[in-house]
């Protein structure tokens, strides 16, 4: 999966990322980090959603911005990474100002793994991720958040899942996309009318056990969106899923999408929301299938 350019949630200017992946390859943390701060917006379509922080991204939210986001396996226990997350920004004297504290907001999401280890992230994991975080390429594959990950799991076979990432140029901009893939659905690519793992269930009941899925993303662009144009992206960027998981957004998946937006000027016009917007679920769509094809 070598490209010439980078392909992940870093090709945005402002934005730092990494992963910490168990020595077992079973679970993990995935990380992006906004030292000059970001605002963010989310819109969760799973109907079984873990997170933190969630509020913050509201745009009453008295804080404006946030200065990270962090995926975690390890179901509900892994929304403890968070912490770990947090301490690393405050060392480095970055968050939301009260008087002379530094407050990093940390907005976090988990997925489901626990079946196949039984190691939970927490604080020191997400510290390490963070640590690790720079501006360069984020690795894909089985790392990070995704280590653990499964797809196709309605099918009653479960096949590997996986981190992955795309980019995109808008009018100037770049929008891009970094996906954790755990998935009760099959993996379809559109572009190619294939399966990439599992398949059609043709009217037939789901087979599979039902619980311990989520595809969490995270999408990044130097677009100047305000709070409130973020959220319209988020919403679209979440047909990314809609195109390459099939079921998606079931009872049973915590599907969550992030968006940050690092970019400083006026906000754009409805019209390049849309355009963004429209970036945002192509580069969702590619990330979860590169997550699902293999090693990057």
């Amino acid at each position: 999966m070598s490209s010439d350019h980078n392909l992940s949630v870093t090709a945005v200017p402002g934005v730092e990322a990494g992963h910490w992946t168990h020595h077992t390859g079973t679970t993990g943390v995935t990380v992006a980090l906004f030292p000059e701060g970001a605002r963010g917006a989310v819109h969760v379509p799973g109907s079984a959603p873990g997170g933190r922080e969630i509020g913050a991204l509201d745009p009453g939210h008295l804080a404006g911005e946030i200065h990270g986001l962090c995926l975690s396996g390890g179901s509900a226990f892994g929304l403890a990474a968070a912490d770990g997350v947090m301490k690393h920004l405050a060392s480095r004297g970055i968050g939301f100002a009260v008087g002379e504290h530094r407050i990093p907001i940390v907005p976090a999401a988990i997925l489901f793994d626990l079946d196949v280890g039984a190691m939970k992230p927490g604080s020191a994991e997400g510290l390490l991720a963070a640590a690790s975080a720079t501006t360069g390429p984020l690795r894909e594959g089985r790392v990070g958040a995704a280590a653990g990950a499964t797809v196709a799991k309605v099918t009653g076979a479960p096949e590997p899942g996986g981190f992955g990432g795309w980019s995109e140029k808008v009018d100037g901009w770049t929008v891009a996309a970094g996906v954790a893939v755990n998935a009760l659905g099959s993996v379809y690519d559109p572009s190619r009318g294939e399966w990439v793992a599992g398949g059609p269930l043709n009217g037939e009941p789901i087979v599979g056990d039902w619980r311990g899925q989520t595809t969490l993303a995270i999408v990044t662009t130097d677009a100047p969106l305000d709070r409130a144009a973020a959220g319209i992206v988020a919403k679209m960027a979440a047909a990314g899923l809609a195109r390459t998981l099939y079921p998606a957004f079931t009872p049973f998946d915590g599907d969550t999408v992030f968006v940050a937006s690092t970019g400083v000027g006026a906000p754009i016009e409805p019209r390049d929301i849309a355009a963004i917007g429209a970036a945002a679920a192509k580069c969702v769509a590619t990330a979860i299938l590169r997550g699902c094809a293999g090693p990057g």
